[in-house]
This record gives structure tokens, C-alpha cells and sequence, in this order.
């Protein structure tokens, strides 16, 4: 039997070495210039690619395996090419190689380039593309690296704006990449409101426009006649990450559905966790000068006036100004003082306990028809410690994530 088992691992060490990581294999690039197509500083790789290459995130059949999406850097223009030093020989190997170019044609929409070429002629064109919709926001960030400040626009888009169909399509390639559990919504569903962000910048005297990322959100009806918008999806591109567009977008999208009487309160679907620190960020930053949050208010306890006035004024749920709150009196807290500091760790502690609260009940009611009293008391007794470090640990992690907002809120 040996021979036959040392022949499998040396053809299993054969195959092994035909599997591509898919993370690594595809490369991204926003192409402003011919030269672009030569630099790997412009490149990047997706962070995930389970949705379309399964969990394992591995294509199997080639070495040296390529997958380019290269994109204009205005209207997403796309080059698809796959590249590969060796493949897989059917006849040889009795195995067949992945079908990683219709794996990724079921994500892109049809209309690409395929060669080099093509792709460099439509860049000369890019000084026709114009950013869709109504212009709601320009702000400017400083760029260390070229020494300047740029530009940025802030536009709101939707399906009747020409060419703003095809270009979406291109766009939300990208959620697959970046997402973890990206999905392509409905576009013909006139609920959704597309909120675009844009860098400006020159080209042989020319000004030009780039994508940086976007925003999709949702408008649900709130019986009789108001609607509640949801953010769904939200993404910066990577070459623009960490420098605040993400901020920028969040408080114009707040001040455009604020002026409007309809809207209830903003909320968001399934929001991650860089996502609520953003959220708490623009929030705290929209709401630190309402009246209700005067340091001398905060220090008398979360009240309806609060609730009440960032719900009319700035269109925030009861819930995420429960969350302001926190924040700003932390600020106004000096914590080096025990009584503040106690007053401010009880009040946290009781919104934390709430939930506990309500399993405790539910336990109680199980163990009242499963087991004897007595065992159900020392049981309480088991809970209640663990339960008194749980929240204790809830507490100091909501206490770092705060002061990172406030620090933020300092430099802002």
C-alpha cells in the first residue's frame, strides 16, 4: 500500500501548487493616467472574495494567477483580463482548472475591455464624464503627498440621470470585494436615493472627476405620511480610505434628509463596527452644540428634550442619541472626581443592564417549571458575578470607543 500513498501526496503536492490565493490574484486599480497601468503603487487587492471564489477563498488550476479589473477612474470603464504563468492539462493531470473568467463575468456587466489598448483610448475620452445628479456638498482635504489641498463634490444621483444606470452597475463591483456580505439591490425599486462622493483633479489643464465612493439608502414608509431612511451600503474606495470622506458623506446625507419635514429619523441596516464609530463621530459632532447637550443638562441624566430635539433638528433616532449622550457627558465627566465618575459609570451601567435584565426574567421563568427553588437561587448567585464582569468589560470598551470620538471630535 505505501507506494500508492507516497505517489498520491507527491501528486497532491503537485496540485497544491496550482492554488491561487483569489485575494492576492485580483488586482484593482483606478487608472488616471496611461502610466498608471505600469505602477504597482496603484494597485489594490480585495479584502474578501468569498462571495464569488468560496469560503476557502482559493482558485484552483493556475500558477501565477492574475485576475486585473482595472477601472477609469471617473465612469468605471472597465479592462478584465486573466494572466497565468501555467495551467492545469486536462489530459495529463485528469483535473480541470476553475472557469475564474465566468465566475467573475457573473459580477461585472458586460462591456468591457479586454485589451490594453481599447482601454487606454477610452481614458482619453474620461475628460467628457461629468458627475451625475444635484451637487449637495464640496469640501477640501489637504494631500501631504502633493503638497496641496483637492477637492471633493458630494452628489446626489438616481436612475433617471443618463448614463447613471450603466455606471452603477460598474460601481457596485466593488461591495463584492470590500463587503463581506455585499449584496446588488434593486434598481428599479424608486425608493433608493444614491449619494455620490467625487475627487476633482487636472489632466493637460483639464479638470477631471474621480470616483471615491458612494452611498446607497433606502426610504421606508412610516404609516401615515413620513418615511424613515436607511442607510444599506456604504463604501470609500481603498486608494481613499482614512481620510475622512467617509464623515464627510455621512453629515451631508444627514443634512440633506434634514431639511426635509417627511423624514422621521435616519437609521442604518446591519452596521458594522467601523460604521458605528463613524456614526457616533458625525453625530456627536451635528448634535455638541444643541442646547438640550449643555454640560449643565448632561450631568442631570438622559432626558426626553434630548430625544425630542435630535429627532426634529438633526433627524437622529432615540436610540443613537442614547449613544450622543454617553459621549458628551463623558466630556463634560471629569472622571478623576469619584462622585462624577460613579455617577457616570451607574448611569451607562443601567441602559448596559437593560438586556441582562430581560434574560434574567427568562431564565427564572424556565427554572421555575425545570428545577427546585434552591438550586435556582445558587444558580442566580453564579449569574449574577458573571454577569457583574461582563458588564463591567462592556463598559470599559464603551468607555475606549468614546474617548477615540472625542479625540477625534478634538481635531476635527
Amino acid at each position: 500500500k505505501t507506494p500508492f500513498f507516497s505517489g498520491l501526496t507527491a501528486m497532491e503536492k503537485k496540485l497544491a501548487e496550482y492554488k491561487c490565493n483569489t485575494n492576492e490574484a485580483i488586482q484593482l486599480k483606478l487608472v488616471r493616467f496611461p502610466e498608471d497601468l505600469e505602477d504597482d503603487n496603484t494597485t489594490f487587492n480585495p479584502e474578501y472574495s468569498h462571495q464569488v471564489f468560496g469560503d476557502d477563498e482559493v482558485a484552483f488550476g493556475y500558477k501565477g494567477l492574475k485576475i486585473l479589473l482595472y477601472y477609469i477612474a471617473g465612469n468605471l470603464s472597465t479592462l478584465f483580463r486573466v494572466e497565468y504563468t501555467s495551467k492545469v492539462n486536462e489530459k495529463f493531470d485528469c483535473v480541470e482548472a476553475d472557469d475564474v473568467e465566468s465566475k467573475i463575468r457573473e459580477i461585472i456587466p458586460p462591456g468591457f475591455c479586454t485589451n490594453t489598448d481599447d482601454f487606454v483610448s477610452l481614458l482619453e475620452k474620461e475628460v467628457n464624464f461629468k458627475p451625475f445628479g444635484v451637487l449637495l456638498h464640496t469640501y477640501s482635504i489637504h494631500n501631504e503627498e502633493a503638497g496641496e489641498d483637492i477637492t471633493y463634490q458630494i452628489y446626489k444621483a438616481d436612475m433617471t440621470c443618463p448614463g447613471f444606470r450603466e455606471y452603477h452597475e460598474r460601481l457596485q463591483t466593488f461591495l463584492m470585494w470590500f463587503i463581506e456580505t455585499a449584496s446588488f439591490i434593486d434598481v428599479d425599486d424608486e425608493r433608493w436615493n444614491y449619494f455620490l462622493v467625487f475627487e476633482k483633479y487636472n489632466k493637460d489643464g483639464a479638470t477631471l472627476f474621480a470616483t471615491v465612493g458612494y452611498m446607497t439608502v433606502y426610504n421606508y414608509y412610516v404609516y401615515p405620511d413620513k418615511t424613515r431612511p436607511r442607510v444599506s451600503q456604504m463604501l470609500i474606495l481603498p486608494p481613499f480610505q482614512g481620510e475622512g470622506h467617509g464623515a464627510q458623506m455621512l453629515e451631508t446625507v444627514h443634512r440633506y434628509y434634514m431639511s426635509s419635514p417627511t423624514v422621521l429619523d435616519i437609521t442604518a441596516e446591519d452596521p458594522s463596527e467601523n460604521y458605528v464609530k463613524l456614526r457616533d463621530f458625525v453625530l456627536v459632532k451635528l448634535c455638541q452644540d444643541l442646547l438640550c447637550f449643555s454640560p449643565v443638562k448632561l450631568m442631570q441624566g438622559f432626558s426626553q428634550e434630548m430625544v425630542t430635539e435630535a429627532q426634529q433638528k438633526l433627524k437622529i433616532n432615540k436610540q443613537h442619541t442614547r449613544r450622543v449622550y454617553e459621549i458628551l457627558r463623558l466630556r463634560a465627566t471629569n472622571m478623576g472626581d469619584a462622585e462624577q465618575s460613579r455617577s457616570y459609570r451607574l448611569d451607562v451601567k443601567r441602559r448596559l443592564i437593560g438586556p441582562y435584565k430581560k434574560k434574567q426574567r427568562e431564565l427564572a421563568k424556565m427554572r421555575r417549571c425545570l428545577r427546585p427553588e434552591e438550586m435556582t437561587n445558587q444558580l442566580n448567585q453564579i449569574d449574577l458575578s458573571l454577569q457583574r464582569e461582563q458588564l463591567e468589560e462592556s463598559f470599559q470598551q464603551l468607555v475606549s470607543d468614546y474617548r477615540r470620538v472625542l479625540e477625534r471630535l478634538a481635531q476635527a
